[in-house]
């Protein structure tokens, strides 16, 4: 039996990251999902030294690893206090969270922006279509203040490749950004205007709309400038001032290369390199029946080179296959980055 190990142990050594790439874009199915998924595990247990210690403090057996259920999730946590890496190569970047005074921030090392790139326009453009379309308006200012936001990152991208002249950033620039939309109203064109909450919040108690052709996306949050409320209410606020029917929501995080989105009633659906489970509050290394409230464990395929598997602290309920409603957070300790407003 340790004659085995050692040979899959060296067999492990042939597992190609760009290969791995490949087949990470091009998941048709489940069984696609779990036949990748198991393949980067086992990469990531023979490259990721903190991940492999975490796995073997569970004495976990990565050749006997079968199913999605059976991988170990290492606790979000660890992206604050390890450095998280599947990859000798140079970093090209580092993301970090907002994190509140006193408390550690999350780093996450990222050695393939190009990865992340793909990652993001590929799923975005599956919910949404080409991004090229779009004029992008970004309602930031939390993320514009600080350095290494991976949103801003995403952001930036889509506003260089939306093909819109007035595509762009906005801090504080209300009345000119409400101008703006309305402008863009008149000329029927498709506009994103992805804001974080408070922001949104700001511009709709300063002006009202009525738009046909504007996605709003909500990123979650008010970084402390107001009092947190939940979904639903910031979304009926948000309906009433943009003269929309349904208010988007991105739901991603520094940890994460990857995004699920809501297309309107809080029911997020993930790419499909990207997936969720639902594990037992009470126990970490169990799993919750559909339709039932856990903790959030994300698959996320696009973290090659850092951690794939990754136990969130946030808590959500399976509604079918492939969507989900987020909850908020276990607690109000350590609000984050990309976070969820509290129910």
């Amino acid at each position: 039996m340790e004659g085995a190990f050692f040979i899959f142990l060296f067999l492990l050594k042939f597992y190609d990251p760009m290969k791995l790439e490949e087949q990470i874009f091009n998941i048709q199915n489940e069984a696609d999902f779990l036949k990748v998924s198991l393949q980067v595990f086992q990469f990531q247990y023979q490259h990721n030294k903190v991940y492999r210690k975490f796995c073997d403090l569970l004495n976990t057996k990565p050749q006997q690893v079968t199913s999605l259920e059976e991988i170990p999730f290492l606790p979000i946590e660890f992206f604050k206090t390890h450095r998280v890496l599947s990859s000798a190569e140079k970093i090209e970047e580092t993301f970090t969270s907002s994190g509140t005074t006193g408390n550690l921030t999350s780093k996450h090392l990222v050695t393939d922006l190009k990865l992340y790139e793909q990652s993001f326009i590929n799923a975005f453009e599956g919910f949404y279509g080409p991004i090229e379309d779009y004029v992008t308006l970004a309602l930031l200012p939390a993320y514009l203040e600080r350095k290494g936001s991976s949103l801003i990152y995403m952001a930036n991208y889509f506003i260089e490749h939306s093909k819109h002249p007035e595509s762009g950033f906005y801090l504080d620039e209300l009345d000119q950004l409400a101008s703006l939309l309305l402008q863009l109203e008149k000329e029927k064109k498709k506009v994103l205007l992805i804001g974080v909450s408070f922001a949104l919040l700001d511009l709709v108690e300063q002006h009202q709309f009525s738009l046909k052709n504007t996605v709003i996306m909500e990123t979650g949050g008010m970084k402390g400038r107001r009092k947190e409320m939940i979904r639903k209410e910031l979304h009926q606020i948000l309906k009433e001032g943009f003269g929309v029917e349904k208010i988007h929501s991105e739901y991603g995080m520094t940890e994460l290369l990857s995004q699920a989105y809501s297309q309107g009633d809080g029911i997020f659906n993930c790419p499909k390199h990207m997936n969720i489970l639902l594990r037992d509050t009470e126990d970490a290394l169990s799993y919750v029946e559909d339709g039932k409230t856990g903790g959030i464990n994300v698959i996320d395929l696009a973290n090659l080179n850092s951690c794939s598997f990754i136990a969130t602290q946030d808590l959500g309920k399976k509604i079918n296959t492939n969507a989900y409603e987020i909850l908020g957070r276990f607690d109000n300790s350590d609000i984050r980055g990309c976070n969820l407003m509290v129910l």
